[in-house]
């Protein structure tokens, strides 16, 4: 799918990796991109930038996202390409209240079913388009210290590949980007230990290679290349991979970052 004239909606589009999407999708020539969030001053600042409009989005709600889809097809355009990339981390464990453990999983699933039960229908009655969901590497590896991260982005994965299995033979095009560490909201404050183990990105490579992806058609957009080797080894031995994931929970324990739990921490 090339992006040139294309009408793209960005959830999470007011920092870090959404900002990168909406300015780097801006530059492949996309007719309209459309900048949503919770933060409607930031997306508009975002949306003034790349020439594109604003809309205000709790991803939390399914009106919300149901209202954005109606609203942009209405007042913009068919939509060509979703990005449901807005998302959110809580540490901590089982222990973590229940409160806690649905809310992230209303962001980080929910908000992608939500996206798809909206614009799929609609993209499928124009002959195609195509979803870019944004998960972590997390949700093919997982995360120590963050139970319903790891738990949430493994069910994002998920749905991404039942999207596309689902949707593929009907024209609609799934990619799902599972970077480690980014330089975002999420990380600020703690990018030495975040960064500790394979660097940490900033936003615009990571938007260079979910445009790789999408220009490609490839499911999995990995802009850490390692993320390939481990989910390799994970599959190769599942044990044996257990035994390092061990190790990592012992050096970095139930509180990585050195935040105490739960804690919750935006990931645009």
């Amino acid at each position: 799918m090339e992006l040139k004239n294309r009408v793209v909606v960005v959830t999470g589009a007011a920092s870090g990796i959404g900002k990168a999407l909406a300015q780097r999708f801006a530059r492949e020539g996309a007719r309209s991109v459309v900048c949503a969030d919770l933060d409607l001053d930031g997306a508009r600042k975002v949306a003034d930038e790349v020439g594109g409009a604003a809309y205000q989005v709790d991803v939390s709600k399914e009106h919300d996202i149901a209202e954005l889809v109606a609203s942009v097809e209405d007042e913009v355009g068919g939509i060509d390409l979703f990005c449901s990339n807005a998302g959110i981390l809580t540490l901590g464990g089982i222990e973590v209240e229940n409160d806690d453990w649905q809310r992230i999983w209303d962001i980080n699933v929910m908000a992608h079913v939500w996206a798809a039960r909206h614009v799929v229908p609609r993209m499928i009655a124009r002959g195609g388009g195509y979803l870019l969901n944004t998960a972590s590497a997390a949700g093919l590896l997982n995360q120590v210290g963050a139970a319903p991260y790891g738990v949430t982005k493994h069910a994002a994965v998920g749905l991404a590949e039942w999207l596309a299995m689902t949707y593929g033979d009907q024209g609609i095009g799934v990619s799902v980007l599972c970077p480690q560490a980014v330089r975002s909201e999420m990380t600020r404050g703690f990018e030495d230990s975040v960064a500790s183990l394979d660097g940490m990105l900033e936003p615009e490579p990571v938007a260079d290679a979910c445009v790789e992806a999408i220009r490609s058609q490839r499911f999995l957009v990995l802009p850490h290349p390692q993320v390939a080797d481990y989910i390799k080894l994970k599959a190769d031995d599942y044990d044996r991979w257990l035994g390092g994931m061990r190790k990592l929970n012992r050096a970095f324990g139930d509180e990585p970052f050195g935040v105490k739990k739960p804690v919750e921490l935006d990931e645009k």
